[in-house]
């Protein structure tokens, strides 16, 4: 088992459908108020370049939970690779704690702070990928549909990091996943090719969302401005707009059983509608819920408690 969990393709498809097993015999235990320790007298530092109230009390809430204290490190605390060089803020907190966990801006960042850190480091977010959050996302789609391959999902608006690490996740287990953006807003070449030529799953870029949802079991969305693209939100609400996840677009699925699924935060009345957000088809706080238990399997098995 590799130490870090920086990209989904650092793993196996037997080690991801371990972490999905993992996720769900830790979330039994937290259900059923087990006493379960494995982190007694153990720290989690966790560095935010990026504020997020979900990811601070999913991880917070679960290193607790499972005996340990979790320190958080905001941006006033630590300026990764400004006041101190991200190399020397590795080997300095992994010193002092026992798994490091960081959502960062610059996707080199995080390869940096593993490579120099003497504890397991957790990917929280960068700019390039998000993949704790797929994580629980590929959880919650077991939980509701008895399988982690063999669906079809539609992923909605910018070609974010959320899409980048869906491509990813797409050369490890065999699904069909389905891209649509405005025309200059795809994900990153390089992940789509890579996506691609191995071949496990089908991968379709549209610009139509309406072809894109036909016969989903999933529909994806996201922000369409992401932190640090704030100033361009009125610009891509007049660009995305036909991407909004709705009434009319749920229907040209054609069907009434397809999940609607978003990470959160999401801005209702912008890239999905409240009734959409509210309706018996979205999942989008079992997805919340399950961030947490999906990376409490993380931080157990990277490191070696399971």
């Amino acid at each position: 088992m590799n130490k870090d969990f920086l990209h989904i393709t650092d793993f196996s498809k037997d080690e991801i459908v371990d972490f999905i097993d993992k996720a769900k015999w830790i979330k039994d235990k937290f259900k059923s108020r087990e006493a379960y320790y494995p982190f007694k007298d153990q720290s989690l530092a966790m560095i935010f370049a990026k504020p997020s109230a979900r990811t601070r009390i999913s991880f917070e809430t679960g290193f607790f939970r499972m005996g340990g204290h979790a320190l958080y490190l905001g941006p006033d605390d630590i300026g990764i690779g400004k006041r101190e060089s991200v190399a020397d803020i590795a080997r300095v907190v992994s010193r002092f704690n026992d798994v490091i966990m960081a959502r960062l801006f610059n996707h080199q960042d995080i390869i940096d702070l593993a490579k120099y850190s003497e504890v397991p480091v957790i990917n929280g977010l960068t700019d390039f990928n998000h993949p704790r959050q797929i994580m629980a996302d590929l959880f919650t789609i077991y939980e509701k549909l008895g399988r982690y391959e063999d669906f079809k999902i539609a992923y909605l608006g910018d070609g974010n990091n959320i899409v980048h690490s869906w491509l990813k996740l797409s050369t490890r287990l065999k699904f069909k996943l389905n891209i649509a953006t405005p025309e200059g807003y795809e994900p990153d070449s390089g992940a789509i090719t890579e996506a691609i030529s191995i071949r496990t799953s089908e991968i379709e870029l549209f610009n139509n969302p309406f072809e894109a949802v036909k016969d989903a079991d999933v529909i994806y969305t996201d922000v369409w401005a992401s932190m640090g693209q704030k100033e361009e939100a009125e610009y891509r609400r007049r660009l995305f707009e036909r991407y909004q996840v709705n009434s009319d677009l749920m229907s040209a699925t054609g069907r009434k059983d397809t999940l609607f699924m978003h990470c959160l935060p999401a801005e209702r009345g912008v890239e999905v509608t409240d009734e959409i957000c509210d309706s018996p088809n979205s999942i989008i706080f079992d997805q919340a819920e399950n961030r947490m238990h999906a990376q409490n399997a993380i931080m157990l098995m990277v490191c070696g408690k399971v």
